[in-house]
Formats: structure tokens, sequence, C-alpha cells
């Protein structure tokens, strides 16, 4: 959302053609002009939505009975490229790697664009640091992780990309928290505050085992923009995890009951913007690992604020989940860092910032940083889009630097 990128040092038109692009690449399927919030779009989806599954319909309905503005999820799912196997909208694919890969993920979409280049990809090997001298990169020190090997590699512009834990780990190995912005490295770490909201209905609410992935709300986004400054975030359908899972994550004396209950639950996921705070950090124990690197070290609490945008969503979830049938309602905390952004954030100076707005290590020449942790703030929808459409942006910066 344009008001989502005020603090950031780029704006959301200049983000706008990466998204685009990215969404081409990944062959999104999709409406426009159905989400309330939808920022301005310089093209439409390549491929449209299919029709909404039985379990969707269910929170549509409800949705629209409140009065609410429920819109279908873009997805990179292949429904409509023929050319190759089309999603049969099974019920694993949130969590698992697509068998008959109908997922567009980054390895069918640009890995396969990149093997047209000189392109390597160099299975267990394990970056320990990277070798920084005069203001520039000279080489990436690393270990097979089989044979414990060490070796070198040397290029004359860096990426690095290992995630919002994993990026920061490295820098801080490389001893780059000296430099101009170093002190922002691995501090101010967002995975957003989630939860899931179940319910219990009288009946199955999915008895032909249909993807219903389809719905999202941001009927709420803006609500708390002028108190906190930054948005709520969005409700959208979720699957119900398998009986295992349910059965592993339910309170003792409950397991039972709780797996019994599966074919019964309908769910929805809510996804809270969290605040970008320096006490919630990565950073290196004196312990080593098996490869003599310094362990990593992760401190993370939410704030108030964090908690009261979470729980504006899960009430919401529960009157929609109401609305559609359910009867029993509760909501389970969501702990992962599958969401992690902000460790290395960029800006427009040291004051604020380890990367400059080019997302470019300061003080290092040759070095970036392009996944998540360049983000200042989490915003309120998942952060992969924005993460590929940031790196097609920085890709495109450095080729026209060295042209």
């Amino acid at each position: 959302r344009e008001r989502d990128f005020e603090t950031w040092p780029i704006t959301y038109e200049d983000l706008e053609p990466y998204y685009t692009e990215a969404e081409q690449v990944l062959e999104v399927h999709g409406e426009t002009g159905q989400d309330p919030f939808e920022p301005l779009r310089s093209s439409g989806y390549s491929f449209r939505g299919i029709a909404l599954s039985p379990p969707a319909k269910r929170i549509h309905a409800a949705a629209r009975a409140l009065g609410l503005s429920p819109f279908q999820i873009p997805l990179a799912l292949n429904f409509g490229n023929n050319d190759r196997t089309l999603c049969v909208k099974c019920i694993t694919c949130d969590g698992f790697p697509c068998k008959i890969q109908a997922k567009n993920d980054v390895t069918l979409t640009f890995m396969a664009r990149a093997q047209a280049f000189d392109f390597e990809v160099m299975p267990g090997v394990i970056v320990r640091r990277l070798v920084e001298n005069g203001g520039r990169v000279e080489s990436v020190e690393c270990v097979e992780s089989t044979s414990r090997r060490p070796f070198s590699l040397s290029a004359p512009v860096v990426i690095l990309s290992a995630g919002a834990i994993g990026s920061p780990a490295i820098l801080l190995r490389s001893g780059l928290g000296q430099l101009a912005g170093g002190k922002w490295i691995g501090k101010c770490l967002m995975r957003h505050c989630n939860a899931v909201v179940s319910a219990l209905f009288p009946f199955r609410t999915n008895p032909d085992r249909v993807f219903h992935k389809q719905i999202c709300l941001t009927d709420y986004y803006e609500d708390l923009r002028d108190k906190y400054r930054t948005s709520v975030g969005t409700i959208q359908d979720i699957y119900t995890p398998s009986s295992e899972v349910l059965r592993h994550f339910a309170p003792r004396g409950l397991k039972g009951i709780v797996t019994l209950s599966a074919k019964f639950l309908q769910n929805l996921l809510c996804i809270a913007e969290d605040d970008p705070q320096e006490k919630n950090k990565v950073t290196l124990s004196p312990e080593q690992d098996v490869y003599g690197m310094e362990v990593v070290k992760v401190e993370h609490r939410y704030s108030f604020a964090d908690y009261e945008r979470r729980d504006l969503l899960i009430d919401r979830a529960k009157e929609v989940l109401g609305k559609a049938g359910g009867l029993i309602k509760r909501f389970y905390e969501i702990n992962t860092f599958s969401h992690a952004v902000g460790s290395v954030r960029f800006g427009v100076d040291t004051e604020q910032s380890a990367l400059d707005p080019a997302c470019r290590m300061r003080g290092v020449d040759n070095l970036y940083v392009v996944d998540g942790s360049f983000m200042p703030t989490s915003g309120g929808v998942n952060p992969s889009l924005t993460i590929a459409a940031n790196a097609l942006r920085v890709g495109q910066h450095i080729r026209n630097s060295s042209e």
C-alpha cells in the first residue's frame, strides 16, 4: 500500500514497476479492482483467478453479510498456463513443495530464467564470512558442509541474500558491524504478529478436500494508522493442518479430541504488522557450531501495539467465522520466523540504516543485501512479493551501474 512506504527511502511508485514484473515472472493469477485498499497498478494480472471452492465461498458469503469486502488472494499457482502441469487444487499446497510442479516458486520461475546465463547453484556450501578490504569485499570464505573443505570465491559484485536471520549473522561474523551504519546490523528484526483463528462447525467444512486458500480481507488495514503510523494487517483463509500437526500442538489431554475434530474446523490467518524495535535483534553467541562459526542468537518480543493490532484482527476473524456457522472459536499464536524481515534495514543515512537506498552496504562499495532484511517496516501483508520486487529493482541498479 502507498502509505506503507511513508518511512522508506523509496516510494510505492518507485517499486511498482518491479511488483508488476515479479508478478509476471511468477505468473500470478488474480483479479484487479477487488481489494478496497489496492494501490495503483500499471498492469493487470497475466492470468485470471479460479472459481471459489465451497469452503472459500462460505467465508466470502459470511464476510459480505457483515458488510465487508472480501476478495480473491492473488496466487502464484498454475491454474491457467497449459504449457505446464496445471494445479489440481489439493490441500497440501501451503505446507509442502508441489509434487507436480504447479506451484510457481523461485525454482520454476526466476531460476529457470537464470539458466540462460552463466548461473550455477552450489548445494551443500556454507558461507563463513565476507573478507572486506579497503571498502570492497575481496572474497567470500566458504566451507563444504560434508567434507568441511574450506575454499574462497570472488566476484566484482557480491549479493548477500541469506534471509533476515542469516544475512546479519554473516555480516557480523565478517566484522562489518564496525563500518558506517553497522550499528544497525541485526537490529529491528520483525516477523509479523500472527495468529490462526479456528472455529468448530456442526458439519464437515471441506469434505471434498479441495484447495481453499482464496479469500482475503483488508477492511481493517488502516484502522490504527493514525495511532501507530502502521497498518493493522490482513485476514485470509487458510487450510486446516493435518491431524498429525494438530495432535502435536494440541494441549495435553485434548490431543485425541482435536484430532477427531479436524474435519469440522475452518480457520482464518491473521497477519498483523509489528513494530521495528532495536531490542529485537540477531546477534552472535560465544558458542561455535561444527564449522567453527559463532552460533546465531535471536532476541524478539512483541510490543503492546503489536498485540493490539493482532487482537483486533482476531476479534474480526471470530466474527466472520461465527457468521459462517462456526460455534466454538479460539486462536493460536504463530511463533515462527517465516515472515522475518528488517534486520539489515535500508534508509537515507547512517543514523537510520545499514544499507543505502540501493541496498548497498554502507562503506562496502560492491556488497548488496537483497533479502527481507532490507525492509525498515514489515507492512501488513506477506512480504514475499515486496522482497522479489526489490531484488529486481536492485538488480537493475547493479546492471545500470556496470554499463
